[in-house]
């Protein structure tokens, strides 16, 4: 009886880890929730449930952490995944992808032109609509309530459609592009690494408000502990739980946004073999944590990030200034940007591609990259402060990234039945 029992949680949990491997379905599932959260939080029946649970706060006796559940969400959970963003970085920039800069030069210089280019767009169309939109010179007119918004405080979602979501991107190549050469996969991977890393740079230099310098020794206290145990031959697992807690309890008390203790221990732990394993521990424990990190704390993320109220949920919403600068940002602005810089940088610079890719080849992988999601919900919880801008900055991010799915599927899917044409006839 009781080996029936193990059997069968060996083969939930198989069937678990599956699912979270999977891009397609994990990708699926985090955008279902996401369209869940906007559901409950405009259907009349669900709005003011759902508004009181987000909005129910939890605290921790005798600290100052005391948050709504969304922020616990996005705060907490979202640590978790984090946490395997450092473990991948640390992985990838010892054995990986990004472990030979000269081999992987072109992808991580697109990952830069990918990143700076969509702030540009974004900002000059706010710019634009402010001087010749509807409202009073320099305002910008929210469409749904009327409200005018400076464009000074419009300006601050710069940073909004920056990042690339490396789990969408690759479930859109997952579901499209299957006979793709792996040199496509494979530059898409680096540049979406190196574009969380820049992501996570930018989040630490910019969303961050320094408190008592005496956290931060804190933290660098829980970082060698960790280092110290992570390399023990028996990892002590409970304590190792207690360390990670108290570098995140850190980073909140010293004003650093506290996902980021993931990524600091993350890329504290030794991502080679050691005591005579067969696997290096980072990639090891990023694969134990990827279920909980794509079927819980994404899905749980997306699901109160895209939760917001609006007053009315109509096409006018589609007009909203900010939602036609993030569009614009995130469909023309990442493909721009990794092209451009694709193509300078080999034309140019003397750079090459991988064997048996051309510049060309990377538009439908370009245009998959201007979907955001995840990091780009994050930040834009982050940067304004004035919930109406928060929610139309969400639903904007949500509208591009769907339409740069929509178009890099449909390219993907041409470029997938070339290549396949191409491999019939040499047969």
């Amino acid at each position: 009886m009781t080996n029936g029992n193990d059997t069968r949680r060996r083969g939930v949990w198989g069937t678990i880890r599956h699912v979270a491997a999977s891009d397609r379905l994990a990708g699926l599932i985090m955008l279902s929730f996401a369209f869940l959260g906007l559901i409950l939080a405009n259907l009349p029946a669900t709005a003011h449930m759902f508004e009181t649970i987000a909005e129910t706060h939890i605290a921790v006796p005798r600290t100052n952490l005391d948050l709504p559940v969304g922020h616990w969400a996005q705060d907490g959970l979202l640590t978790i995944f984090f946490l395997t963003v450092g473990l991948d970085l640390k992985q990838e920039l010892t054995t990986g992808s990004l472990a030979n800069p000269k081999a992987a030069a072109v992808p991580m210089l697109c990952a830069v032109g990918g990143m700076v280019t969509p702030p540009i767009l974004f900002t000059a169309v706010t710019a634009l609509l402010a001087q010749y939109g509807p409202g009073p010179a320099g305002s910008l007119v929210l469409t749904t309530t009327g409200s005018e918004i400076p464009f000074a405080e419009m300006a601050r979602g710069w940073a909004v459609p920056t990042a690339t979501d490396i789990a969408f991107s690759l479930a859109v190549l997952a579901i499209f592009a299957r006979a793709l050469p792996g040199a496509i996969r494979a530059f898409l991977m680096t540049l979406a690494t190196v574009d969380d890393l820049l992501a996570i740079i930018l989040i630490a230099v910019f969303f961050s408000a320094l408190n008592a310098w005496y956290w931060f020794i804190g933290i660098a206290a829980c970082a060698v502990v960790w280092y110290v145990l992570v390399r023990m031959r028996r990892v002590p697992w409970p304590l190792v739980a207690v360390v990670g807690i108290l570098a995140w309890v850190m980073m909140f008390e010293a004003g650093v946004h506290p996902t980021l203790a993931g990524v600091l221990v993350g890329l504290l732990t030794p991502a080679r073999e050691v005591h005579g394993e067969s696997t290096p521990r980072a990639d090891r424990y990023a694969g134990k944590l990827q279920p909980f990190s794509a079927l819980l704390a994404l899905p749980v993320f997306a699901l109160f990030a895209t939760g917001v109220h609006f007053e009315s949920l109509t096409p006018a919403l589609m007009l909203s200034p900010i939602v036609i600068a993030l569009i614009v940002a995130l469909v023309v602005g990442k493909p721009l940007g990794i092209m451009a810089t694709a193509w300078l940088s080999t034309h140019l610079f003397g750079l090459k591609m991988a064997k048996g890719l051309r510049v060309r080849d990377m538009f439908p992988a370009a245009c998959a990259c201007g979907i955001g999601f995840t990091v780009a919900f994050f930040i834009a919880s982050l940067a304004y402060d004035n919930p109406e801008l928060s929610a139309e900055a969400r639903f904007g991010v949500l509208v591009g990234s769907l339409i740069a799915a929509a178009i890099s599927g449909v390219l993907l899917s041409r470029q997938s039945k070339r290549y396949e044409r191409e491999a019939a006839s040499r047969v």
